[in-house]
Formats: C-alpha cells, structure tokens, sequence
C-alpha cells in the first residue's frame, strides 16, 4: 500500500488540473474538489483501469466540477467531482432524503452526498435503460461520478442556451420527449430542466445534471413536472419554435400513462 506522499505525488502526474501555476481564485476552487478523500477516491479509479489521466475542468457547477478525463487507450470521458462543503450539504438533502428509493438515508454530509452521487448514477442507468438521451453512466464511488464524455475533439457540447438552433421546433419536440417519455417510461420527472441543463451535440439535444430527478411516485413529482414543462416552454417560446401548451404537455404525459397501464 503506498503512502499518502506517494500516491500524491502519483496523483500529480496525473491530474493535471493539480498543476499550481494558477491565479487564486483557481487554486480556491480546487482546494474545494480535489481535498484528501477525493484524491482517493481518483487513485482508486485509476488503479481499476478506469481513469488514467484527469485533463481540464469542462464546467463548474452548483454541486461541482466536471473534469475532462482519459483511459488508458486515451478515450474520453467525463469526471463529475461533487463537493463536500456543508452548502451543497444542504442543497442535496432535500432531494435525497425525499427520494423514495432513499428513503431513511440519514447522517452527516459525507454520508448524504455519497447518496447523491449514487442517485446520479441510479437515475442516468434509468434514462440510459428508457434509451433516452442522457450521458452514459460508467462507474461511481464517494464523491466522484465519472461518465460518457459529451463533446468532440474540439471540446465539450455547448449549453442548449449557447446555440443557435436551425430548426428550434425540431429541438423542442426532442425536449418535450424526453419529458414525456422520461415520465412513463424510466419514470422520473428531471426537477430541474432548463435551457442550462441541455447539452447540443451534433444537433441533438442531450440532458444531464439529473442528480435532482425524483421517481414518478414522490409525492409532489407531478409540481417539478409541471415546473419542467413550463421551463422548457419559457425557452422555446422566446426561440420561435411552435410551442404545445403547458396543460396539453402535462395531460398527455400523466393520461397518457394511465392508457398504457390499462393496456
């Protein structure tokens, strides 16, 4: 077993985003993702042959970074490090602890951010398994969630916000889907789509951060979806696509399950 020195200085050589020569706001930020625990947690992706060398952040979120990362064949992939402070403590357990599959989860920050990231990963393998546009979930452990790179060689997808849509309908009856069908088929309902939350790559819109994403049998599910569709409509509407009315989306998806089961 290697020393803590040792593993560091390993770690060094391969996380580049450790490099010191930066300004001290950066240097800040990194103090906050990369503490002890969590360059662990990289050593033991890295020593299963998951990760060989953690690049560059790609985004900076609410809950943490997320980090351009390669394996040993040099192939992509995202990194996603979730911080441990006691802000995104309070952030998250609301939404772990009101999670039925979660039910019970208690303790101290550790313990229910832990429980985030595995609801992550949880609710991308569901996206993944209802063949909806989310990034592929690959491995978690602690505080790191590491994922299908979104991007192409030129760097990562732009936010939906960013773009220039060529057909905006085109993209918004994908959005819509993806609301639809995440609902009755993977059921979940995201809680938090925006503009923001979408990902454009090669035309295609494609969804993520959904750690917030709640099952369909929460017990106000049906509120975040109704706050989804009125999001994406918000979006849309200000784009010039041909927008569905709120209560059209929102009747189609919960009566549109109801058939399903009769069948």
């Amino acid at each position: 077993m290697p020393s803590y020195e040792e593993t560091y200085a390993y770690l060094e050589k391969h996380v580049d985003a450790l490099k010191t020569n930066k300004t001290g706001d950066e240097r800040q930020t990194d103090g906050e993702v990369f503490d002890k625990k969590t360059l662990m947690t990289i050593y033991g992706l890295m020593t299963d042959g998951l990760i060989d060398r953690v690049h560059y952040p790609i985004s900076t979120g609410k809950e943490g970074n997320v980090f351009y990362v390669t394996d040993e064949d040099g192939d992509p992939a995202a990194l996603k490090i979730f911080r441990t402070s006691t802000s995104t403590f309070k952030r998250v357990s609301q939404y772990v602890e009101g999670d039925p599959r979660f039910r019970g989860v208690r303790g101290n920050r550790w313990k229910m951010i832990y429980a985030w990231v595995n609801k992550e990963y949880k609710n991308l393998v569901r996206y993944c398994d209802a063949e909806l546009p989310v990034p592929e979930p690959i491995a978690f452990d602690n505080n790191c969630l590491l994922m299908e790179y979104i991007g192409d060689d030129s760097g990562p997808a732009p936010q939906l916000k960013d773009c220039v849509l060529e057909d905006p309908t085109d993209t918004y009856d994908e959005v819509v889907s993806f609301i639809v069908d995440g609902w009755r088929d993977a059921h979940l309902v995201h809680g938090d789509l925006s503009e923001y939350n979408v990902l454009m790559l090669d035309g295609q819109p494609i969804m993520i951060d959904v750690g917030q994403a709640m099952t369909s049998d929460f017990y106000n599910a049906k509120d975040y979806l109704e706050r989804d569709i009125r999001n994406v409509n918000r979006f849309f509407r200000q784009r010039g696509a041909d927008v569905i009315e709120d209560s059209v989306i929102l009747d189609e998806t919960l009566n549109g399950e109801d058939e399903e089961d009769e069948e």
